[in-house]
């Protein structure tokens, strides 16, 4: 049913109502209170009829098509410009000054309009515009997370609000409605991550030394039985916030090398690390450990090139030439592997291996000598990472005294060689690497 003109008595009922300011044959001026409490009324779910009919209006009087074309004015005047859109922009000045000033009693009830009708808007935006700052605020979120603030605001009676509140946050409907569709899948999706995510934390800390993806997913394999692929552990390592400590590449560093020329050897291995022979090609360096205070400790080891195992180690409060001899008496004594008949010991071209008596030890231990080139450290890479990776994993700053950092190197070269799964190595740990080599040989 429509209306295009007010009877006398329709103006007569319709002016009854305490939400009509003023009704002429065509129009009629609704109260701004009236307009707050549609919108309101209508984000909670009701429809414009019932709004009209519970506030005291005859639709039959008032017409479909008029009450129609409030509800399409008034949405449009709120998604614009908020409350503020919905006030009776006829009530300001039109343009055309009073000629005649104001008396006091006018003063006084044009301020008390403007203080009611800016209490009412008050009252509305604490009710409504507060689920607006919030959806603002999270422009930033991903479209997982937009998604899910829609729901839920839409969940807290705004139903009616969906389109104007993906509009708001510049997301589709039609992703929104995916998103609500997908739910279930949601939520297997979340379990099964959960459930994964807690062997992938038992790998992460497994032996007490954290882990990156690789070597998680090798630990996955070989000690629990369950194949994950690096993408799966990367995306749950990122989930749970599982970060590896790596160690930060500092171009400025430059290894301090102490050269005597007529006592230096050729570079034999040639960066031939991966031998296939264990017991061959051996690499040994010294590192700096700085403990305690003021305190610095030397490590020497050696390490296996064909199998990363580290078969000897001297760790010592002194940068003397014992500690490198003192670890070849080691690695000769050691029973875990019999070294090759034409074993050698590769190092760099420190004071401690171009010294004579270094060189004539190896030489009655039956033990060849090649020497990287100057200044290149990447002719001994297998041993300057395994003291990459142990610096990252030992603190050693914070241990107070020479005992406990032996306690802490102990600890982690027996980690390093036995349960430590290397990619590069079949997915094996040095030691069962070394095996298999031998069985295979």
């Amino acid at each position: 049913m429509s209306k295009n003109f007010f009877s006398e008595q329709d103006r007569k009922i319709l002016s009854t109502n305490r939400y009509v300011i003023k009704i002429s044959v065509k129009a009629i001026t609704y109260a701004d209170e009236f307009k707050q409490l549609f919108i309101e009324q209508y984000m909670a779910g009701k429809t414009p009829r019932e709004i009209f009919e519970s506030n005291g209006f005859d639709v039959n009087i008032i017409g479909n098509h008029r009450l129609k074309a409030c509800a399409k004015r008034w949405k449009k005047a709120y998604g614009e410009d908020g409350i503020i859109g919905l006030a009776d922009s006829r009530k300001e000045a039109s343009g055309r000054t009073l000629k005649r000033d104001l008396t006091q009693d006018e003063v006084i009830a044009r301020q008390e309009a403007r203080i009611k009708l800016l209490e009412s808007q008050v009252e509305l935006l604490k009710k409504l515009d507060s689920k607006e700052r919030l959806l603002v605020n999270g422009k930033n979120l991903s479209k997982n997370k937009l998604f899910e603030l829609i729901k839920e605001t839409v969940d807290q009676g705004l139903g009616r609000m969906t389109r104007y509140l993906c509009d708001l946050l510049h997301v589709s409907r039609s992703g929104y409605y995916n998103y609500l569709q997908a739910s279930d899948t949601r939520k297997e999706r979340s379990l099964s991550d959960a459930k994964a995510g807690e062997l992938v934390k038992k790998a992460f800390n497994r032996k007490g030394f954290k882990k990156g993806s690789r070597s998680i997913k090798m630990t996955l394999e070989n000690e629990f039985g369950v194949i994950y692929n690096l993408k799966r552990i990367r995306r749950l390592m990122k989930k749970f916030d599982l970060v590896c400590p790596h160690r930060k590449p500092n171009p400025y560093k430059r290894m301090a090398k102490a050269t005597q020329e007529h006592r230096t050897l050729p570079n034999s291995l040639e960066r031939d690390f991966r031998k296939g022979v264990p017991g061959l090609a051996l690499l040994t360096d010294i590192t700096y450990l700085p403990y305690g205070r003021l305190e610095t400790a030397y490590l020497s080891t050696v390490l296996d090139a064909s199998t990363g195992e580290i078969l000897s180690y001297n760790l010592s409060n002194r940068l003397t030439l014992d500690i490198a001899t003192d670890t070849i008496d080691s690695l000769v004594k050691q029973r875990r592997l019999k070294l090759h008949k034409d074993a050698f010991i590769h190092s760099d071209q420190g004071s401690h291996y171009t010294s004579p008596k270094y060189q004539e030890l190896l030489k009655q231990k039956g033990l060849g000598q090649s020497m990287s080139r100057r200044g290149n450290c990447w002719d001994n890479a297998p041993q300057e990472s395994f003291f990459g990776h142990m610096k990252d994993h030992v603190d050693h700053r914070n241990c107070s005294s020479l005992g406990e950092l032996q306690q802490e190197i102990d600890r982690y070269i027996h980690y390093y060689n036995n349960n430590r799964y290397q990619w590069g190595l079949k997915k094996m740990t040095p030691v069962q690497y070394r095996n298999h080599l031998l069985l295979t040989a």
